[in-house]
């Protein structure tokens, strides 16, 4: 995995955080809390113990500042110190995520053919062409649709749910998703595009727009 150094903003906000800048650390919570509660959510069974495991992070991340040497990017340590604390936290609640392996985390069955996404380039993974009906003026804004991508993500194996969270909704990089979550390119990609496929799947369905058999 390659490692996404830390930007000239993020060193700033760190030395900042470490000389007891109240201001510095509001600001990173702003800017990271509502994402880790999001993840948080993926891992655990509700809402409010997905808040004590933010909660429990920023601890982790105040603790553990000091020791803070740059080899990543201060997004993916803080993220990766969510990861953990989540994974401990999913562990006591019997919910484990298996990253580490693709075995149980769900076949294709519900998934739309490869062919529909595009293989190279820079929107690679991407779908080809969006679903005939989804206009941006017609469907970007309609709730029920986003509903209905929620919910799919929500029932997706959670290895599959994280992942696609984390690059299509939150907006990391593959880089910085395998960072996070310590798993190699090709099983990032693997589970994103099961991910994808599925969500394309189910807006499909919702939009009367899915080949029959």
């Amino acid at each position: 995995m390659t490692e996404v150094a830390p930007t000239l903003d993020e060193r700033a906000l760190v030395v900042a955080v470490r000389a007891g800048d109240e201001a510095a650390f509001r600001r990173l919570i702003a800017e990271y809390g509502p994402a880790m509660l999001r993840v948080a959510r993926r891992h655990v069974s509700d809402h409010a113990i997905a808040e004590e495991v933010v909660q429990e992070a920023w601890l982790g991340v105040l603790r553990g500042l000091e020791r803070f040497e740059g080899r990543s990017s201060l997004k993916t340590w803080v993220f990766r110190i969510l990861r953990n604390t989540a994974i401990s936290r999913a562990e006591r609640e019997g919910r484990t995520v298996p990253f580490s392996s693709l075995d149980g985390d769900g076949g294709d069955d519900h998934a739309v053919e490869e062919s529909r996404f595009q293989a190279e380039g820079r929107w690679a993974g991407h779908w080809a062409a969006p679903p005939e009906a989804w206009s941006p003026e017609a469907r970007l804004l309609d709730g029920e649709t986003r509903g209905v991508v929620e919910r799919t993500i929500a029932e997706l194996p959670r290895a599959q749910a994280i992942v696609i969270s984390l690059r299509d909704v939150e907006g990391f990089s593959p880089e910085e998703v395998c960072n996070v979550l310590e798993i190699s390119e090709s099983n990032q990609r693997v589970l994103l595009h099961r991910a994808r496929s599925r969500v394309r799947a189910a807006l499909e369905d919702h939009l009367g727009e899915r080949p029959g058999p």
